[in-house]
């Protein structure tokens, strides 16, 4: 169900950027963020995955970090879960520095890892997949099915997922329901910090928005919550803390009151190097598919709220 039971320098922030995380109280609460990364980086031989990047999850946050393929997403959430050491920077759990071995080593830190790909058994009752690897028995060993049927339901209920019956096959459900059980088996087993690797990627519209509301309630029960994302119409509804990642990098370090959608969909679409692009086209072909190619990115650019040369 979850797993962790989720070399080219980019371009300097831009205008209105935060150069790093506030290091500043929450407004939910004092003290350090539940998970603070700083000037973390990450190499994989000769290849730069990381260098630099700052993050902060608060508890009753939702801090959304965006990036397109080969970001430098996925390593970013495998250091958090604690598949993967960071070989720069600092990692702070509660303030405190940590240097996981393992994903349990972070689970038993309060963090949990939801993954795009759930580890479910499609036919098993939900209940079994609530409590998978984490069954309760009876005092002479057998399966205590009871209690598990209770809990499920109560969790599912407590996080306002209504599901007609826990006995039934979880490869029954929707890819949304099922990232949503996810969810509040996470909740349920201890979590203090929820990372959620693109649970929203390969869902349509309207199970997107069943997610995004458990991802609110998660926030709500006081959660600190990591939403990894290509996506910022999905981000910026829910999200209070925005970064942006490049080419390995932080690109910029937004609060929700610093930035609207469109401009954090501008950051995202690359809008600025539409428009450089398509100034090249314009100065390599004054007519033909040239021109006409320039024209398109021009008004993509200026779709995206780009205007002017970069």
């Amino acid at each position: 169900m979850t797993a962790a039971p989720g070399p080219n320098p980019s371009p300097e922030p831009p205008t209105g950027a935060s150069p790093e995380p506030s290091s500043g109280a929450s407004a939910r609460g004092d003290g350090p963020p539940l998970v603070r990364l700083t000037g973390v980086g990450k190499n994989y031989g000769s290849v730069i995955a990381l260098r630099g990047v700052s993050l902060e999850a608060r508890a009753g946050e939702v801090t959304c970090v965006l990036g397109d393929n080969g970001a430098g997403k996925s390593t970013l959430i495998k250091i958090v879960a604690g598949l993967h050491r960071h070989d720069s920077g600092t990692y702070e759990v509660a303030g405190e520095p940590v240097s996981f071995a393992s994903p349990r080593d972070a689970l038993d830190r309060g963090i949990a890892t939801v993954y795009q790909d759930l580890a479910v058994v499609p036919l098993m009752p939900i209940w079994r997949n609530f409590f998978l690897g984490s069954e309760k028995r009876r005092s002479l060993g057998r399966l205590d099915v009871g209690h598990m049927r209770r809990t499920t339901r109560r969790e599912l209920a407590e996080m306002g997922i209504d599901l007609r019956d826990v006995d039934q096959p979880i490869g029954t459900l929707s890819g949304g329901e099922r990232q949503c059980v996810a969810i509040a088996r996470a909740v349920h087993f201890g979590a203090r910090a929820l990372v959620l690797d693109e649970p929203t990627a390969a869902l349509g519209v309207k199970q997107a928005g069943v997610v995004l509301r458990y991802i609110v309630q998660a926030r709500e029960r006081g959660l600190a919550v990591v939403f990894i994302t290509h996506n910022p119409h999905h981000a910026y509804p829910v999200g209070d803390r925005f970064l942006i990642l490049k080419r390995g990098r932080g690109i910029g370090h937004h609060s929700k009151s610093d930035i609207t959608r469109d401009e954090l969909t501008a950051l995202m679409a690359g809008g600025a190097e539409l428009e450089e692009l398509a100034h090249e086209l314009k100065a390599a072909s004054a007519g033909g598919a040239g021109a006409a190619a320039a024209r398109e990115l021009t008004r993509q650019a200026k779709d995206l709220g780009i205007t002017g040369k970069p």
